[in-house]
Order: structure tokens, then sequence, then C-alpha cells
């Protein structure tokens, strides 16, 4: 796709780096110009690595994320303790190292029922902004981004909720909440972290015009998106 940045990389802590460097650079700008940055976080491997990053860089070049308001691209239904939990992680990796206030904390309340908890989500999200300034996502090896995986109904990928409710995940567990593609397509930025074994097909697909993975369908509702990747194609 021609709409598309295609970055690669040899190894995913070089992937991580690069992206945490080129995010701080971003939260800096928005700094400089008196403005908030509202960033939707993802989870998995590479995201762990780039928290890792961020925490480290943020200190050594002195960008303050006082500014950033945290939001995510999707959540399992789990209580934010639990291992599971994408909130724990990026507590654990960022939020506590770099003592983020809590206000810029815009956690899902995965402990709630799905549909309670994307409700509650999407009244946060307009209470601060009504466009993300940066969406951050994964890639599964089916080519799923945030929860939104292949083969759902027409009705459910068109739904122009912020936040929706995942009641059937194929992944455990079933029950999550997510970004919508409507939001995720009107984002401001979107980048993707493709990396790990096993997802060269679904990158492949992803990046092809006729891709139907939920990646591919992402890519093609906008103009411009950066992917990340250290895989081969």
């Amino acid at each position: 796709m021609k709409n598309i940045e295609l970055i690669l990389f040899d190894a995913p802590d070089e992937l991580a780096r690069a992206v945490a460097g080129a995010w701080l650079e971003e939260v800096a700008a928005a700094q400089r110009a008196g403005k908030p940055h509202c960033v939707a976080l993802s989870g998995g491997r590479i995201t762990q690595k780039f928290f890792a990053e961020v925490a480290v860089l943020s200190k050594a070049r002195g960008v303050s994320l006082a500014g950033v308001h945290f939001f995510w691209a999707d959540e399992r239904c789990v209580p934010p303790s639990d291992a599971e939990s994408n909130f724990k992680m990026a507590d654990e990796l960022l939020f506590q190292p770099l003592g983020i206030a809590p206000e810029k904390i815009h956690r899902i309340h995965g402990e709630l029922p799905p549909a309670a908890a994307a409700e509650l989500a999407v009244k946060d999200f307009s209470a601060v902004t009504a466009q993300l300034d940066l969406v951050l996502l994964g890639m599964g090896e089916d080519g799923h981004v945030a929860s939104l995986f292949p083969g759902e109904p027409e009705a459910d990928r068109t739904n122009p909720a912020v936040f929706r409710a995942i009641t059937n995940s194929p992944k455990p567990p079933p029950n999550r909440v997510t970004l919508g593609y409507a939001a995720i397509a009107a984002a401001k930025q979107v980048w993707v972290l493709a990396s790990g074994a096993g997802k060269e097909a679904a990158l492949r697909e992803s990046l092809s015009p006729a891709g139907q993975t939920p990646l591919a369908r992402v890519l093609r509702a906008r103009s411009n998106s950066k992917v990340f990747t250290d895989i081969r194609l």
C-alpha cells in the first residue's frame, strides 16, 4: 500500500528503542506547542520492551510525560491487578517508574462487564478529547490488532463507537473492550509494532491492497500509517 511507511529493524530491542525515541519526540513537540498528547497503548511482548525503553529514554532526554493522556487500544475484562491486564503491564513498567499522575491514566475498567466497561471508556474518552494523537498497535499471528479479530460480522466492523464490547474473542479471555475501526482510522497517527516469529504471512497479507486481516482494514482506512517491524518478508 502506498499510504504506509514500512520501517525495518534487525531485532525487537532495536525496534522498541527506535519507536520509544520517536514517540518521545512527538511528546516533546506537543509540550513545546503547549498541547496535550493523547495516546492509546496496546499490550504484547514488544510493548513490554517499548515501555521499558520509554522509561529509560524519557529520563535520559529529560522529556516529561506530564502532558500525556493515556488510553488503551484494548483491554481484557480482568481486574487491573490480573497478570493478563494491559493496564497492569503499563502501570508496572511505565506509570510507576515515571510517576505518571493518576488523572492522566484513563484505564478501561476490565473488572466490569464488557458493555459497562465500554460505555464508561467512551464517556472518559469524550471528556478529554475527540481524537487520539497516536494509536500504538501490535499485530497477532492472525493479523488482529487491538481486540479486532478476523471473521467479525460487517455490522460489528462498521460500528462507529469509539470503544465497544467484545464477548466472543477467539483468544482468551473472551470478554474484552476494544477501540473500534472508526476511532483508529480517525487518529492523527497510527504506529504498528509488528514483531515476532510466525507472523510473516499475516504481515504480508496486511500490507497487500487486497488483504483481509484486521490490520489490512485499518491500513486501508487511513491516508498514512507507520509499520515498524523486525519481520522479514
